[in-house]
């Protein structure tokens, strides 16, 4: 049977955990209990058939009324908190002697009415913060159902064929005053920032974690606040519409619309119709980005009001199971007392929360699932895959493959001499080689990262909340090992059978053509609109990496910029990529002329531009995150990305041409950059360094025990990132091929980014959990506006 204590830490909100009992410390302070009445009762004289008798009696309700007794115990009084909030505070007093220690006793209960007052504090104002929140979705779908009723109507009614060409839209007026105050509106609502914490001045934070522009609720204001653009008046309210601009389409779009309505007609957009307004159009495609808006919302809202469910049930259990323990220890009767304040406290006797999630349900059943409560079920309470036992049978098979053809193909490879210097083997270090290189650092990543998985797993980070993963693309660590392991039987499976055939003298022109249509099987797999091989996961990452290349004009969420990072790490394997491309793409394969990509200026230039490819994409996410958040601390990370830039530079430029003058400054822009680098992994990414912390150097919170393992981990990734030295030394094993020590090199700096990745994401999920962060904040598209406005 599982202990309670790993149920309770198993099941709750890992971002509130701060804010559940502090079930740990009321068993330490029941435990000193025991050891004192355990002490008494050695030096006790009285017999055990003396205590049998009286213990017989007191059960009898005519000698003794055991309620009657407990109720002497304690008494616990309720009196209104000194700030003002109108919550109830609990304090026990207690009447009698309940252990043999009263000072332990009263320490308990201390505790007790402290915890119970901290669950009853943070219940309502998570409770107010979701009935906000629900406000909220009430007037959005108001709104929402009013303007699909509108395009209903123009469908029954049966509107021109001309205007039934273009996209359905519906006619909405907007009033001419909006105008002269539509760029002071729009750069008010721009400037708006973050909430504080949840006590502070009564405001409420509703932030995600992925860097969203925040949605301000005020408890005195409750309007729908968005970024906003024009006014318009639909069914007799003035409202404002604005879908993010989130991706390229939606910026140019609005930046296309800006111009047609300022520059190209002018007039139109500023002389007033003859009730004083204007025409607007509200097309149904931005209806339908409206109504996905909502309906995020709405899921993250029942998501939240089942997490302030577990956190009612949880905590109502650990009072219980508490109060039994010290009925136990103490031989008295507090639970009947005790447990029925805690019954009748806030926390549990509010029924806000239920009749909010029944509503939110009815509201999704209804209008996004077509009355079909499974479908809508579906998006509400997502199940997550079961895992199975043949992933990890398979997971075994494929390593014991991978490990037997990997041993065939390093002992043919010693025998034919492949990777020695000066071989006669030349051609096959560059073409086949960097084939399998690239391929190893990428699954050694990818393998890297299912241990990270595996880590955050059993240190309670909550990852999938972080990188916003759904149940459908959410890989487990399993299955991480399993395409790794997979993956890599297959390549070094191809790869054993092209050395074989090179071994025996097959020609180069048939046998070059297996790497390439190696890495082209894998291409194509990644793409494949068939429903196999984890599709939903492999269209998430296309889309993460179209979001960076493409990242001055995508939002830059926290998935983008983590995997951005990653890919800093991986400049070898993107430069073998570029290589291999071009030598099967021009044809090189066929003449076996592998110089060709090195020769021609065009393509060597892009070889060196692969090289800043990972720091420039980097550098445009901090730039679009300072212009989304104006926050200058992006701009200093951008600065930490140039030079990295500027030392990449160096070095090309020092491998160019190699001179005293070149050396210093390669060595001077690396050092400059490493000191950066390492100054922004310790503070910023990691959150350590903290002068005031309770751990020397560290930080106050620390979701590892022990200590030292940071120290050793600071240390290890300090000397990591001096891997750049090999540039100067230029060491090499004897005997060995210089590109087998610079794959590891590459190997050695993707393992420095896996351990970095654990401390990246543990310092983000206590970021989370300090500010109660457990659901993300989803943008409102519509705002209802006061004719003051």
């Amino acid at each position: 049977m599982v202990k309670f204590t790993k149920q309770f830490e198993g099941q709750l909100v890992p971002e509130w955990k701060d804010a559940f009992v502090d079930y740990s410390q009321l068993k330490k302070d029941l435990k000193k209990i025991h050891l004192l009445t355990s002490e008494v009762e050695k030096t006790q004289t009285e017999t055990s058939f003396i205590k049998t008798i009286k213990s017989s009696l007191g059960m009898l309700s005519i000698f003794g009324n055991k309620e009657r007794e407990s109720s002497r115990a304690i008494k616990v009084h309720t009196k209104l908190a000194s700030s003002g909030s109108n919550s109830d505070v609990y304090e026990t007093e207690l009447l009698e002697k309940i252990a043999d220690d009263t000072d332990a006793a009263k320490e308990f209960f201390i505790c007790l009415d402290m915890q119970l007052n901290k669950v009853n504090q943070f219940y309502k104002t998570k409770e107010k913060e979701f009935s906000e929140r629900g406000e909220c979705m009430k007037k959005q779908m108001e709104i929402l159902i009013e303007l699909k009723d509108a395009f209903k109507q123009k469908q029954a009614n049966g509107e021109s064929t001309q205007e039934s060409k273009e996209d359905d839209s519906i006619s909405c007026t907007i009033s001419c005053e909006e105008d002269s105050v539509r760029s002071r509106t729009e750069q008010m609502q721009l400037q708006e920032s973050c909430l504080e914490d949840l006590e502070n001045n009564g405001e409420e934070v509703l932030e995600s974690p992925r860097s969203e522009e925040p949605i301000k609720i005020n408890n005195e204001d409750s309007k729908l606040r968005t970024v906003s653009g024009r006014v318009f008046s639909c069914q007799g309210k003035n409202l404002k519409i604005k879908i993010p601009l989130t991706n390229p389409s939606r910026t140019f779009s609005a930046i296309s619309y800006l111009i047609k309505e300022d520059l190209i007609n002018p007039s139109s957009s500023k002389k007033c119709g003859p009730d004083g307004v204007n025409k607007l159009r509200i097309s149904k495609k931005k209806l339908s980005h409206a109504e996905k808006m909502i309906k995020g919302a709405l899921t993250e809202l029942y998501k939240g009001l089942n997490y302030l469910k577990t956190y009612r049930s949880l905590n109502m259990l650990a009072f219980m199971n508490i109060l039994k323990k010290f009925d136990k220890v103490t031989g008295k009767q507090i639970l009947p007392i005790y447990l029925k304040v805690v019954e009748s406290s806030y926390f549990n006797s509010s029924d806000k929360v239920i009749k909010l999630s029944d509503e939110v349900e009815e509201w999704f059943i209804k209008h996004f699932a077509g009355e079909n409560r499974r479908k809508a079920m579906k998006y509400l309470k997502p199940h997550h895959r079961k895992e199975s036992h043949s992933v990890t049978f398979f997971i075994g098979l494929f390593t014991g493959c991978f490990v037997a053809l990997l041993a065939g193909y390093i002992i043919v490879a010693h025998l034919t001499g492949m990777y020695r210097k000066h071989s006669e083997n030349t051609f096959y270090m560059e073409t086949a080689y960097p084939v399998l290189s690239m391929f190893g650092l990428l699954f050694l990543h990818l393998f890297l990262y299912g241990c990270n998985i595996f880590m955050w797993r059993k240190a309670r980070i909550n990852y999938s909340f972080i990188f916003e993963l759904g149940s459908r693309n959410e890989l487990k660590f399993r299955d991480v090992f399993l395409i790794c392991t997979a993956s890599m039987s297959v390549i070094v499976g191809v790869m054993f059978v092209h050395l074989l055939l090179l071994a025996r003298g097959y020609s180069l022109r048939q046998v070059q053509v297996i790497p390439g249509l190696l890495l082209l099987v894998f291409f194509l797999i990644l793409i494949c609109p068939l429903n196999i091989f984890y599709k939903s996961s492999r269209y998430r990452l296309i889309t993460v990496i179209r979001n960076i290349v493409f990242s001055p004009l995508y939002k830059v969420v926290m998935l983008d910029f983590f995997m951005a990072d990653q890919l800093c790490s991986q400049v070898p394997m993107l430069r073998n990529l570029e290589y291999i491309a071009c030598y099967y793409i021009t044809g090189s394969y066929a003449t076996q002329d592998y110089g060709y990509c090195m020769r021609v200026k065009y393509y060597r230039d892009l070889a060196y531009a692969v090289s800043f490819l990972p720091y420039y994409w980097r550098a445009m996410q901090c730039a679009r995150r300072w212009f989304d958040e104006g926050e200058t601390s992006h701009l200093v990370n951008l600065g930490k990305y140039v030079s990295a830039m500027l030392a990449a530079g160096t070095k090309v430029a020092y491998e160019k041409e190699r001179s005293i003058g070149w050396l210093c400054l390669v060595v001077a822009m690396s050092s400059i950059a490493t000191i950066y680098q390492l100054y922004w992994d310790f503070v910023k990414d990691w959150g350590l360094l903290q002068h005031n912390s309770s751990n020397p150097w560290l930080r106050n919170q620390l979701m590892l025990r022990q200590k030292s393992i940071y120290y050793f981990s600071m240390v290890l990734n300090l000397v990591l990132r001096l891997a750049w030295l090999q540039t100067v030394l230029h060491s090499s094993f004897e005997h060995v091929d210089y590109r087998v020590t610079g794959l590891f090199l590459a190997a050695l700096e993707v393992i420095r980014r896996g351990h970095w990745n654990f401390y990246r994401l543990e310092n983000e999920h206590l970021n989370n959990a300090g500010k109660f962060r457990a659901v993300k904040t989803v943008p409102l598209p519509f705002r209802e506006v006061d004719e003051e406005d």
